[in-house]
């Protein structure tokens, strides 16, 4: 695994070549054209060339770039015609007032998409600023942990779906949650801020992780009354809540029907923490009841947390192969959570060719070694 160089640089390098062939195609069309014109008989027409250009030029470019490459399409079939000699010939009248039609409707087009962009672009701020509302990013610190997030929507302009994470200082060491509320939309954010406020909530309340649990299962539960229809009846979330008590050396975790998070050690080694006994996600306490078990596992200087949703375990690759975090990240050394964040989340883009299906919510905590500095941003990852 790549924390990146080349391995980033190559796609970097191809979308920019691709920008700018873009950027360079409208004018490309009309020099196609005045080339197509000029080494054809006067009865071939590169008209349908002309009128391409600003329709070309239309959803990609301002409107006065539209509008420079109208001019210049039309131009271009002005010029022609008159080196023709057939500027005042029915056909060619007719072609130039084709270009002319075109090149206004590429205006309108322009002005369309411009108004359109403009209110994406609106609702992706509101987007964004609910989902710093409902997830704040954690302090890089947090009971003496250090501590990195991440949420990766798997559409660039997508809104905030079901994911969730929360890290928690409280009188019981440091609590944390990741979880994925079923479903998108207003409806899974919804959700998300009732289990992030009642975990906030029983963190600090709760003398166990157990009961931390049994809480966000009562608060579902009064959601579930609370709405109608489908979500009334089949919402859940899974979730895993883990507790690091303070100077212990341990961690202590419940999972709730979610992925198991892995414990990345300081020398590359890695182990998955599975639970006991397999338990069904929060909000469907009606199927089943049984009280939750905390497993407990030696959680020495040096090593990392990672806590993710399936968007990490269920990202496919071109032959339909899930990712295993727990097989790429064996035997990888990394700074700090920050860096292992940046290069999980570099090499499941990579695995995945940069087409993800789903949102993915990532959550590390390193416990630092004797000595280890805060922060070393500029150690590279060891393979």
């Amino acid at each position: 695994m790549e924390a990146g160089g080349e391995g980033n640089g190559r796609p970097r390098r191809r979308g920019e070549r691709a920008r700018r062939f873009i950027r360079a195609l409208p004018p490309l069309v009309i020099l196609g054209g005045v080339v197509f014109d000029l080494s054809t008989p006067p009865s071939y027409t590169a008209a349908p060339m002309f009128s391409a250009a600003p329709l070309i030029a239309a959803p990609l470019f301002s409107t006065l770039t539209t509008l420079l490459t109208g001019i210049a399409a039309i131009l271009a079939s002005v010029g022609l015609h008159l080196y023709n000699g057939t500027a005042s010939d029915v056909p060619s009248l007719t072609e130039t007032f084709t270009v002319v039609t075109v090149a206004a409707l590429a205006l309108l087009v322009n002005r369309v998409v411009r108004r359109s962009g403009e209110r994406l672009a609106s609702a992706r701020v509101i987007a964004e600023t609910a989902q710093k509302a409902v997830l704040p990013t954690p302090a890089e610190r947090i009971g003496g942990l250090q501590v990195a997030a991440r949420y990766e929507a798997a559409q660039a302009d997508a809104f905030i779906g079901g994911d969730l994470f929360a890290v928690q200082d409280t009188p019981y060491g440091v609590r944390l949650v990741v979880g994925d509320v079923r479903g998108k939309g207003l409806d899974a954010v919804e959700a998300v801020a009732v289990v992030i406020g009642a975990f906030r909530e029983a963190a600090e309340q709760e003398a166990s992780l157990e009961g931390v649990a049994q809480r966000l299962e009562r608060a579902l539960a009064r959601e579930g009354t609370r709405r109608d229809g489908l979500d009334a009846f089949e919402g859940f979330t899974t979730a895993v809540l883990a507790e690091i008590p303070r100077g212990d050396g341990r961690v202590r975790v419940v999972n709730r029907g979610h992925p198991e998070p892995l414990l990345l050690y300081a020398d590359g080694g890695v182990t998955l923490l599975e639970p006991t006994e397999p338990a069904l996600p929060l909000g469907m306490g009606e199927l089943a009841a049984w009280p939750d078990r905390a497993d407990e596992s030696a959680y020495p200087p040096g090593a990392t947390l990672l806590l993710y949703t399936d968007g990490l375990s269920e990202a496919r690759n071109a032959s339909g192969d899930f990712y295993d975090p727990a097989e790429r990240l064996s035997g990888r050394i990394f700074p700090g959570p920050e860096e292992l964040l940046d290069a999980l989340v570099d090499d499941v883009r990579r695995y995945t060719g940069g087409g993800a299906t789903d949102d993915m919510a990532l959550l590390a905590v390193s416990r630092p070694a004797a000595g280890q500095p805060e922060r070393r941003r500029t150690m590279p990852v060891v393979p």
